[in-house]
């Protein structure tokens, strides 16, 4: 329980810049046994283990370690997946640092935290090496069917936890592979793909139906869905990009973040895109400037180096320290050779209505706080610079599509932003039988919230399947009575 005071804190063995550059590979390998376990038996199994309330899915973090430092692995494997369907996808992807090993008790004490993240993928990607990975493991059928629209953190999480019930589940997804953001969003070289599709795939042999090319509004409307399965859940995520809104913005030069990392991603996964073989969407030998601060805006900064970039320019409004994506992330792109213009805002996208030529930047200060805490970014006057560019992207997040026109659903109640209103613990909507979960009710936010939103509308869905159920079941013996 002390070892932390003889052990440093470590992580796996992180490839060299130069060589991570060149391709999209995971930039981190995997722990040896020896270092999984050692780093494991950092934890001091402190009384109160913050990490946990750090944690969005509530994991039984210092369980597991103690259990992987010990070397009983596949109980360690079954601890951590007793409270996350996707463990691995978040020890490579969650930004441990603001969450679970940010709340580490040894962290505070000055002697590093835990990596936590590294050791729970070094659990899930031991037990899928020695088959502790078993098959999903059905309850007996209870003729209920529910619907999930979207694929992604959200979409998966529920599937799991429904058809481990013995629900009957069929996913609607718009794109031609399932995942979602997993898929398409996020790069390999975070997050490889056969990590999400071998998941996908457990789903598949446990039952679940996966509906590809299948858009709600096109193919059906949320009423024919509501109809046809007992209960339905949205778990669409958040697509639309938020839209720069300087001169020369509306121009084809400016290309939206997600259209770029779709077609990095696909051409990742075999496919042929057409915008690419132009050169519209790659940037191999361009000068790519990045608007934004997210993980979106790091994944786009990193894919631009490995497609070879003649330089990689990221302007942010806010410092450093102000910035709402990962650290780790904005050091790995440091490391592989991206420039950061820190206190900088587009004033105009240079160029003409097809092509950009660069970014008129603006130089801002930190004033006060804004509601949320955070400090507003002020213009500087006469301070601007231009930033050459043959490629720029913006990386500005993203909100929720139209889905009462999508789907063509009067009657769903959305917020004013157009997220998805619903009960925050349980994702019940006004309209009976339908709930939402991830991204579309909360905003843009972490996959780990996504997943956690899933689990939690999947407990909601199966009591509202078994209450309707007794209902039904009284009713008919209630007729029968008065036959």
């Amino acid at each position: 329980m002390l070892t932390f005071t003889e052990q440093d804190q470590a992580y796996p063995r992180k490839r060299t810049a130069e060589d991570r550059a060149k391709d999209f590979l995971e930039i981190y390998e995997r722990f040896t046994t020896q270092a999984g376990e050692m780093q494991a038996s950092r934890c001091s199994q402190c009384g109160i283990p913050f990490c946990q309330s750090g944690c969005p899915l509530k994991n039984n973090i210092p369980d597991w370690l103690l259990l992987a430092a010990e070397g009983r692995m596949e109980e360690a494997y079954q601890v951590s997946t007793a409270t996350s369907t996707l463990p691995e996808v978040c020890g490579r992807i969650c930004p441990q640092d603001r969450l679970c090993e940010g709340a580490c008790v040894i962290e505070q004490s000055g002697h590093g935290a835990v990596t936590i993240g590294s050791v729970e993928t070094f659990i899930a990607e031991t037990a899928w090496d020695q088959g502790w990975v078993k098959p999903l493991d059905a309850a007996p059928e209870t003729g209920l069917s529910v619907g999930i629209i979207g694929s992604g953190p959200a979409g998966l999480a529920a599937a799991e936890r429904l058809r481990e019930r013995g629900h009957k589940i069929v996913v609607y997804e718009r794109e031609d592979r399932a995942g979602g953001l997993l898929i398409y969003g996020i790069p390999n070289f975070k997050l490889d793909k056969h990590v999400v599709t071998r998941r996908v795939e457990r789903l598949k042999q446990g039952g679940v139906e996966f509906r590809l090319n299948f858009e709600v509004g096109k193919d059906a409307n949320l009423a024919g869905l509501r109809a046809k399965h007992d209960a339905v859940l949205i778990a669409t995520g958040t697509y639309k990009a938020r839209q720069l809104t300087c001169p020369g913005s509306g121009g084809q030069g400016l290309i939206a973040a997600l259209d770029y990392l779709t077609t990095s991603n696909r051409l990742g996964l075999g496919d042929e895109v057409e915008a690419f073989d132009t050169g519209h969407l790659n940037a191999a030998g361009k000068r790519v400037v990045v608007i934004g601060g997210g993980d979106t805006a790091m994944d786009c900064v990193r894919t631009a180096l490995r497609q070879g970039a003649k330089a990689v320019t990221c302007l942010y409004r806010r410092d450093r320290a102000n910035m709402p994506g990962s650290a780790r992330e904005v050091a790995h792109a440091e490391e592989e050779g991206a420039v950061f213009e820190w206190l900088a805002a587009p004033a105009a996208i240079l160029g003409d209505a097809q092509h950009a030529t660069g970014v008129r930047a603006q130089r801002m200060r930190l004033g006060l706080p804004d509601p949320q805490g955070r400090r507003r970014p002020e213009a500087i006057d006469g301070q601007t610079f231009d930033v050459q560019a043959d490629m720029v992207i913006a990386a500005l997040g993203f909100e929720a599509e139209d889905l009462v026109d999508q789907f063509q659903a009067p009657t769903l109640p959305v917020s004013k932003w157009g997220t998805l209103k619903a009960d925050p613990f349980t994702g019940a909507t006004a309209m009976d039988g339908v709930f939402g979960a991830g991204d579309i009710v909360r905003g843009a936010s972490l996959v780990v919230w996504a997943i956690r939103d899933g689990q939690e509308a999947a407990k909601a869905i199966h009591n509202y399947l078994i209450d309707q159920s007794h209902k039904a079941q009284q009713s008919t013996q209630l007729e029968g009575v008065e036959a």
